[in-house]
């Protein structure tokens, strides 16, 4: 049963060029189960697959986020901490100048 044109051994591999399947006619009308398609599922479950595969880029991103935003409330925190210690020693350094004019109009 190795004749071409059968099962075995199509005439082409081509789905779209060889001969539609004809029902055979012992069978009764509507016994085949539907035909029914699965590129729904199959969408799907490439977006899900993609998806999958997009989350460490996504927390990766996340995290860079979050650690860019700490940085800057570092650098702000820290500018905070040198304003008031430059303030700090601006008014150490006028209390001293103010200290050394009373002590030359005293004498």
């Amino acid at each position: 049963m190795n004749t071409p044109g059968t099962i075995d051994r199509p005439l082409t591999h081509d789905p779209q060029k060889q001969a539609p399947m004809t029902p055979s006619t012992h069978e009764p009308a509507g016994s085949a189960t539907e035909d029914f398609t699965t590129s729904g599922a199959n969408d799907s479950r490439q977006n899900r697959t993609r998806e999958m595969q997009l989350i460490p880029e996504a927390l990766a991103r996340a995290h860079m986020h979050d650690r860019l935003q700490e940085a800057q409330r570092e650098r702000q925190a820290s500018g905070l901490l040198t304003a008031r210690r430059m303030q700090r020693r601006a008014e150490r350094a006028s209390r001293r100048a103010r200290r050394a004019l009373a002590m030359a109009v005293m004498q």
